[in-house]
């Protein structure tokens, strides 16, 4: 008798008892959560935490927890106390990353500052006060290119701003002019498709806010973070 073979029979087939198991267990807690919570949307992802019964369940970018028959259903944040880690919260940072080669970089405009060797994309809204204290903080960051894409969720003027400034003969400039000394962009005509594309994108991606920024590792920022934190993360992101 071949043990090592037997052995191994035994372990493959251990491997596919324990997936049939893990297979049936998530099915039955999407039914069980389905049939009593109708309300709740279509269940993305069922997966186990590090806690030992219980299973994180994905609706988008939204996390819950619940147990393995679904007879509980948690809303709030799982804590490694002994890490002292924020385990959902570093779950949401991976959900919400960006690929930056996903970027549509031909609905941005540049602003290269120094070598340009660092890259940032940048979503903003010229009638947000944040991004204007942002923008005058990233003025200092030296070394990076900025691709800056025009996000108008703030109203019908931040809409007609935006079409100005990407109908500029230099974007740049008319940006840079209006928010960081006020001066207001030259009434201009184009075609302006690109707004359209990047409030598709950022829906598709639930970037809600501005400025929303992401760096060259897919890390993504929501709100004005200061000059420090810019150069911090671009570090990071090498």
């Amino acid at each position: 008798m071949n043990f090592k073979r037997v052995a191994a029979l035994a372990a493959v087939l251990g491997l596919a008892l324990l997936g049939a198991a893990a297979q049936a267990q998530e099915a039955a807690i999407r039914k069980n959560l389905g049939d009593r919570l109708p309300q709740l949307q279509k269940i993305d992802e069922v997966r186990k935490t590090d806690m030992a019964g219980l299973y994180e369940i994905r609706i988008g970018t939204d996390l819950f927890y619940t147990d393995a028959e679904g007879n509980y259903l948690i809303n709030g944040q799982l804590i490694d106390t002994r890490a002292k880690r924020n385990l959902t919260e570093e779950r949401l940072e991976k959900l919400m990353a960006i690929d930056f080669a996903s970027l549509p970089l031909k609905d941005a405009f540049t602003i290269v500052r120094g070598n340009g060797k660092r890259k940032l994309a940048v979503f903003e809204d010229p009638n947000c006060p944040y991004c204007k204290r942002f923008e005058r903080d990233l003025h200092g960051v030296d070394n990076v290119t900025v691709y800056m894409f025009l996000y108008p969720i703030l109203g019908p003027d931040s809409t007609e701003k935006s079409k100005h400034i990407w109908c500029a003969k230099d974007k740049s400039k008319a940006w840079q002019d209006f928010m960081l000394r006020g001066q207001a962009p030259a009434a201009a005509n184009c075609d302006t498709a690109a707004l359209a594309r990047n409030l598709e994108f950022g829906k598709q991606h639930k970037i809600t806010g501005t400025p929303t920024l992401v760096f060259a590792d897919g890390t993504r920022v929501p709100g004005a973070v200061g000059a420090a934190q810019v150069e911090k993360l671009l570090g990071a992101a090498k």
